[in-house]
């Protein structure tokens, strides 16, 4: 399975773009700021390639999709939420978008993770941000 990550909208606070699963558009995401250099918990993942488990997290105490061999990052994770201050690094889903916003984020979080759960059982999935 492959997932892409196009980043269309930045601000100071958020960037927003659009998440295609082999191609076809899925949803929206928000993650915090893209910066040059990291700044812990308020900085976008860098731009690039990388692979994704679906394991269980100790901070979230449930199962979710996790990216591998992030530079400078750990943790990083796709899951529900709405503003920047949810990210901390992490990939943020949902159906709709305003301005540093994502709203409808757990129906297009469970609607995701249910493909990445059945194409986790015979292929690998990556995830290309751009």
């Amino acid at each position: 399975m492959d997932l892409r990550v196009k980043r269309l909208e930045f601000s100071d606070d958020s960037t927003i773009g659009e998440l295609s699963v082999d191609g076809e558009f899925e949803c929206y995401t928000l993650e915090d700021k893209v910066r040059p250099v990291k700044i812990k918990g308020k900085t976008a993942i860098f731009a690039g390639q990388y692979e994704v488990v679906i394991n269980f997290s100790q901070r979230f105490q449930k199962t979710l999709p996790l990216l591998l061999n992030v530079p400078s990052f750990e943790g990083v994770r796709i899951h529900p939420g709405n503003i920047s201050a949810n990210t901390e690094g992490c990939i943020l889903v949902g159906d709709t978008k305003g301005v540093n916003f994502i709203g409808q984020s757990r129906v297009a979080f469970d609607r995701l993770f249910q493909k990445m759960k059945a194409a986790a059982e015979t292929q690998k999935i990556f995830i290309e941000i751009e």
